[in-house]
Order: C-alpha cells, then sequence, then structure tokens
C-alpha cells in the first residue's frame, strides 16, 4: 500500500498515515489509562483524607499499586510515543520507518498492559509502583511490565530510525530542529531506563516463577530505580520539548540561544538519570561517598539542564511578544499572553509549578542530610505530583488542544470549559503538591492508609496542622481529579462529536513546509536577541525563594541534631 501525506490547511504539519494512526491510537490509549489512573487516584485520595478514610488496608495497596503503574507507566508512556512519532514523521515531513515494527510495539504494550493490571486486579500483586522484593507479585505481574517494556523499546527504536529515514531523504536542513532534538534526548534516556528496569525485572520474573531462589534486595532497589526514577527523566525531556513546541507554534518563538539549549538536553542524558540515587540515601548498602558523588556533584548539572530550560522558554517567549510590541514595563508581554488558550495557559502553569514546585522540592529531596527529613513521609508524592503531573501530564494534557484539531480533525467542543480546564488542573494539582509537602514536613507516612494508626498499641498525636494538611489533600485532590476527567471528558467527546474539520491535501509525497506557519516555527532554527528582563526578574525570583527554602530545611534539620 502506496504512503500518503495529509498536509493540515490550519497549521501546515503534515502527517504520514502510518504515522498518524499510530499517533491516534497511542493517545487514545494513552487517554483510556489516565481514565482508570484517574478513578484510583480518587480512591486513594478519599482513602487518605482522614475524615473519610474510605477503603480498608488491603484494597487501599490494591488501588494504590494500580495507580502507580496505570499514571507513572501507561498513561505517560503510551502518550510519549505519540509525541515520539510526531516530532520524527511529522516535523520532519518523512515517512515512518518500520511500521510494522511500531505496530508491534504498540499491541506489546496494550497487552503488557491489561497482564499486569490483571495481576493487580486479582489481589495477589499489591506491591505497590516501587514493588521491592522480598514482596512478590504474581509472575504475570512482571511479566505485563516487560511487555510493556519491550513494546515502549520498540517504538524507541522506530523513532531512531525515522530520524535516519528524514537525514537519507534531506526531509529537513541543517541541524534537528530544537524540539525534535529533545525528543531525541527523551528516547536514549528511556533506552537506558527500559534496559535497567529489564536488567531487574526479568531476574524477578524468573524468581516469581520459582527459576531463580532470590534477589537481592538492595542490588533490586539500586537498579530498580534505574527505571523508576529515569522513566520520570524521559517524562522531563519530553515535556520540555512540548514547551519549546507549544512557545513556537503559539508565539512564532525562536529559542534564546539554540546551542545552549541544545547543551542542556545534553546535560540531561549525562546527568539527569543520577538523580535515581536519592531513593536510596537512607539505605545502609551504599557509601557515603557514593551517595554524595550522585546526589551533589553530578546532579547538580541536570539541576543546571532545568534551570536553563526554566529561562530559555519564557525567555523565548517575552522575545516574541517584545517583538510585537508588547515593551511596556517587565511583564506587559506576559499580561497580554493569550491565557484564554488552553496550549498557552496549560504550558505556563505547568512549567511554573515544574520549576518553583517540583524543581524547588527534587532538590531538596537530593541532598542527602535533608533527604532524612522527609524520605518515605507524604512529602515524596507532593514533590512527584508537581513533576510528574503539573509538570508532564499538564503539558501534554495543554498540547492536546492542538493536537485534536490538526491530528484527529475535531473541533474541540465546550470552549469556555477548555478554557477552565487546565487553571482548574494544573492549580488544585499545584496546591495539592504543596500541602501534601507539607504534611510530609510534619512527618505524615508516604504510603499508610491510616495517619492516625487506629487500633495501633501505642498511638502517636499528630498536630493538629497535619491533620488539616491531609484534609486539604483531599479538598484538592478532589478538584484535581475533577480537572483530569473534564479533560478526558473534552476530549473524548470532541472526537465523538466535535464538528468535523477540513483534512485537507494528500499527496503520495512530502512537499516543503509552507512559510508563517506553524509548522515552519517549529521546525525554524535561529535565536531572538531581545532583551528579556521580565525573564531574568522571574528567575530571580525563582532563586530567592530556593535559597530561602533550602536554609529553611537546614534551620528544620539542626532541630533535630538536638536529639542526639
Amino acid at each position: 500500500m502506496a504512503t500518503t501525506y495529509r498536509t493540515c490547511p490550519v497549521s501546515g504539519l503534515q502527517f504520514e498515515d502510518q504515522a498518524e494512526k499510530l499517533m491516534r491510537w497511542n493517545a487514545v490509549a494513552g487517554v483510556l489509562w489516565l481514565l482508570v489512573g484517574g478513578i484510583t487516584a480518587l480512591l486513594v485520595i478519599l482513602t487518605r483524607w482522614p475524615a473519610i478514610k474510605l477503603l480498608p488496608a488491603d484494597q487501599f495497596y490494591l488501588i494504590l499499586t494500580a495507580h502507580g503503574i496505570d499514571m507513572l507507566i501507561l498513561w505517560i508512556l503510551f502518550f510519549e510515543m505519540a509525541v515520539l512519532y510526531f516530532a520524527s514523521s511529522t516535523l520532519l515531513r518523512c515517512r515512518l520507518a518500520t511500521p510494522k515494527i511500531a505496530w508491534l510495539g504498540f499491541w506489546l504494550m496494550v497487552i503488557g498492559g491489561i497482564t499486569t493490571n490483571i495481576a493487580i486486579f486479582q489481589g495477589e500483586s499489591s506491591v505497590m509502583f516501587t514493588s521491592y522484593v522480598p514482596m512478590q507479585a504474581a509472575p504475570h505481574f512482571y511479566l505485563g511490565i516487560i511487555l510493556v517494556a519491550v513494546g515502549a523499546l520498540l517504538g524507541v527504536a522506530v523513532f531512531f530510525g525515522t530520524l535516519v529515514v528524514a537525514k537519507k531523504d534531506r526531509t529537513y536542513q541543517g541541524s534537528l530542529p530544537l524540539v525534535t532534538f529533545g525528543a531525541l534526548t527523551a528516547a536514549i534516556i528511556a533506552t537506558f531506563t527500559i534496559l535497567a528496569g529489564a536488567g531487574i525485572l526479568i531476574p524477578t520474573f524468573l524468581w516469581s516463577v520459582g527459576l531463580i531462589k532470590e534477589i537481592d534486595a538492595q542490588l533490586y532497589r539500586m537498579v530498580w530505580w534505574g527505571l523508576g526514577h529515569s522513566s520520570q527523566q524521559i517524562n522531563v525531556a519530553a515535556h520540555v520539548s512540548v514547551w519549546y513546541l507549544t512557545a513556537a507554534v503559539i508565539f512564532g518563538a525562536k529559542p534564546l540561544s539554540e546551542k545552549v539549549s541544545r547543551f542542556a538536553f545534553l546535560l540531561y542524558i549525562l546527568f539527569l538519570q543520577l538523580a535515581s540515587a536519592h531513593h536510596l540515601l537512607s539505605d545502609p548498602g551504599m557509601s557515603a561517598e557514593w551517595k554524595v558523588l550522585n546526589t551533589s556533584y553530578f546532579m547538580y548539572f541536570a539541576v543546571m539542564a532545568s534551570m536553563i530550560h526554566g529561562f530559555t522558554v519564557p525567555g523565548a517567549i517575552e522575545a516574541a511578544q517584545r517583538r510585537k510590541g508588547y515593551t511596556n514595563g517587565l511583564f506587559e508581554w506576559l499580561r497580554k499572553a493569550p491565557w484564554g488558550n488552553p496550549v498557552f495557559s496549560g504550558m505556563f502553569i505547568s512549567l511554573v509549578s515544574f520549576g518553583f514546585l517540583g524543581g524547588i522540592s527534587g532538590v531538596v529531596l537530593g541532598t542527602e542530610q535533608i533527604n532524612m527529613l522527609m524520605h518515605n513521609t507524604f512529602y515524596v508524592p507532593g514533590h512527584f505530583h508537581t513533576t510528574v503531573v503539573t509538570g508532564t501530564t499538564l503539558a501534554f494534557m495543554s498540547i492536546t488542544y492542538l493536537l485534536v484539531p490538526v491530528l484527529f480533525r475535531r473541533e474541540m467542543i465546550l470552549p469556555k470549559l477548555c478554557q477552565i480546564q487546565p487553571y482548574l488542573f494544573g492549580i488544585s494539582m499545584s496546591v495539592l503538591g504543596l500541602v501534601m509537602m507539607g504534611a510530609g514536613t510534619l512527618g505524615v507516612s508516604r504510603r499508610h492508609w491510616d495517619m492516625a494508626f487506629s487500633g495501633a498499641p501505642f498511638q502517636y498525636e499528630w498536630p493538629g496542622a497535619a491533620y488539616l494538611m491531609m484534609g486539604l489533600t483531599g479538598i484538592f485532590g478532589v478538584l484535581a481529579v475533577i480537572g483530569g476527567g473534564l479533560w478526558i471528558l473534552l476530549v473524548v467527546g470532541s472526537l465523538l462529536f466535535g464538528r468535523k474539520l477540513d483534512g485537507g491535501k494528500v499527496a503520495d509525497r512530502p512537499t516543503p513546509i509552507p512559510a508563517n506557519t506553524q509548522a515552519a516555527s517549529a521546525v525554524a532554527h535561529g535565536s531572538d536577541h531581545v532583551g528579556v528582563p521580565g525573564t531574568v526578574v522571574l528567575a530571580l525570583l525563582l532563586l530567592v525563594s530556593f535559597v530561602l527554602y533550602y536554609f529553611v530545611n537546614w534551620k528544620y534539620l539542626s532541630e533535630v541534631w538536638l536529639l542526639s
């Protein structure tokens, strides 16, 4: 069957037929897993809410396991596969390499996801997302995750192959577009991540069926976090790429310095995975030198990379806005931004929450001494809800408002609700992360289903602020679930009932990118050499916030020292 290419008449983006189908199927599968993950999220929230305490312990840990797997692996991985195909075939306007292998990868991921969920809901695999040994799940729990990993690895291989096709067919000029370069970064990190997962989950699967006698617990934890934490670094590279794409499409913005932005992505490849070590800072089996080296000197390079992106993305937007005449004062460029456009508003809330909340808390958790204050407390999920959820998930949600019309050829329904949704989800999730971190700072346990330890022989009297924080967790958690459910409703409703849009012309070969289109902006090279004083002020505000919070936590630590 001949390959065809459809050019969207509005955006100028061009979709190869197989890549387009794969993007659609992966995106839809991701949304379905998000729905399952959202339902389990509501049950987790209503159980941790002290005033409600919905589920008994056994059901809570079952639901918590499903929530972690479906949200942190399945929803995000499926959507990221769609992002990889978009960043390669669509942005580079070339055919997809080996689409049959891409489809094989997709179906392996589908089968694997269903298999793992069956194992969880059968009730013998409530080992949570981390699945630490010697806790043992059913064999098909591990087998399903392995199938998902293999399928994702095949998708990544197709992405690499598509870059080779584009280079061979000369469908782009010069170096890779920055958005595609960011996706390449995510794919390289994904390769390491998936291989680390295979390196520990395959032996664990063999252990679960009795072919291996035991798995060393310390070794498991170290290698598993090469999967568990590094998988979130794929997300970081992917959602930063989405930030750059949004800036280019909405504002026609170019990076302040493309070389610096590329260097920041390179730092991700070299150093970001080392942050996995901060999950092991309380483990006695790792030397102090290993902990300090991994969570300080080397990890700071990854922190610097995120700070570069956190400066260059809003800086590129400010430069583009100032070129359009928004030059009054420090922040006219920001006040006059299209806040009613959910593509932009969702992206900017994602950027701010990820930087101020997720970034600062991540550095604090990655500091060996301070980590002891928050390790395995409710602070940890508070941190990763401001990175994985308001960072990655909200960025993916916001770009969907662009992709539904251009990829699925459907007009979004209920435009007023589309405008509200990023604010409802993003702000409520940001507050949720804050109060979770507040509860964790007071010592509330990360995983225990009942913070009051009802029925325990020794009771612990929590301060009233702890119960207040957990109550606020329940309230804002429910609001965040409503915001996520609204997004699913809008997307699915638009696919089913949205007005059908003109698909554009279809050709049997790629065509040049039309000038002055969203497609041209997304792949343009060059830099904006315009002063960005507003972004400088925002960056300084981030720095001051970080310094103050960092030293507040050292003060908390100094109060603990008195106990010795």
